[in-house]
């Protein structure tokens, strides 16, 4: 479907006028508001970036929520087509039909101009249940990956597993979702406190543990944990890298030289762990080498955290 021309509110006709309710592009935090909203009665539609050409400000699959009255959340670009999208949104619940805007390049409309030269395309779900968008949170907080089918010519919306990637398989259109990243910091410090501190800013489930409560936190490292030691002492880590060897976490990174991980990595050696598992640990941690304060240190670990996740398939 071709966008829409833009409802105008009148005094007569007193529509609602898109509004930010708050800055998010977390898929959760987006499927929350809109659960929220149904619950408490009322209408509220699902945005998704369902192509993409050319460049982009987001991925495939990026989504917003819109009410009824006009508050949304999310993003599906840089932020330059977001009260647009609002507004054809809440056309889209007020005729019950879900709809395909285009936007920038490939757009029959003369519109908004992407600031990176290519185009997008929306799809418009008016949502008719929340039953789907519980599901996903259900599994997402359960730590199991998960997926939305999206299905335009059925305008029907049910979950599904995760299979490839983000996209349209056939005729729908399939977002994955993924367990929100789990950070485990061992160390007592102040560069493991500047870590927690800013693994917490950027939104990740973080856990620190001096190493006393070990048996417990190893429990909690699946395959979206990554796992950060930040001790000064070898031999104060090496149970601790033994259990994470023994898990699947996608980051395993520990502080010191290369002289260190080379004692390290005897260590281990003697403990039979085999050189590919060993060889699985980020030493010395980070992207950039020497960081000597706690701040740049945190940075650089956590830099190269979000860079394994994102090979990972993110």
């Amino acid at each position: 479907m071709l966008p829409q021309p833009v409802h105008i509110a009148t005094e007569t006709d007193p529509a609602a006028t898109p509004q930010r309710a708050f800055l998010t592009d977390d898929s959760v935090a987006v499927m929350r508001f809109a659960t929220q909203a149904l619950a408490a009665g009322m209408r509220a539609a699902l945005v998704i970036l369902t192509e993409i050409r050319g460049g982009a400000a987001r991925p495939l699959g990026a989504q917003m929520a819109v009410r009824e009255d006009g508050l949304y959340c999310g993003f599906v670009s840089g932020g330059c087509v977001e009260a647009a999208a609002a507004w054809e949104a809440l056309e889209a619940i007020k005729s019950g039909e879900d709809r395909t805007v285009i936007y920038g390049e490939g757009s029959p409309w003369f519109d908004i101009v992407l600031p990176c030269g290519g185009g997008i395309t929306l799809s418009i779900h008016p949502l008719r249940s929340a039953r789907p968008l519980r599901a996903v949170l259900t599994a997402l907080e359960r730590r199991q990956p998960t997926a939305l089918r999206y299905s335009p010519r059925s305008r029907t919306l049910h979950i599904g597993t995760p299979e490839g990637e983000t996209g349209w398989e056939e005729d729908a259109f399939v977002v994955n979702y993924r367990p929100t990243t789990r950070v485990i910091i061992f160390g007592r410090s102040v560069e493991a406190d500047m870590t927690a501190k800013l693994a917490d800013a950027a939104g990740y489930d973080v856990h620190i543990d001096d190493g006393s409560r070990l048996r417990t936190t190893s429990t909690l490292i699946d395959a979206h944990t990554a796992v950060i030691l930040l001790w000064h002492d070898l031999d104060r880590e090496l149970p601790l890298l033994s259990a994470a060897l023994a898990a699947a976490p996608f980051y395993i990174g520990a502080l010191g030289s290369r002289r260190t991980h080379e004692k390290r990595v005897r260590a281990l050696t003697e403990r039979g762990f085999h050189p590919d598992d060993i060889a699985r640990i980020k030493a010395p941690i980070g992207i950039f080498p020497q960081a000597r304060d706690a701040s740049s240190l945190a940075l650089s670990v956590l830099a190269d955290v979000a860079a394994a996740r994102g090979r990972k398939g993110a």
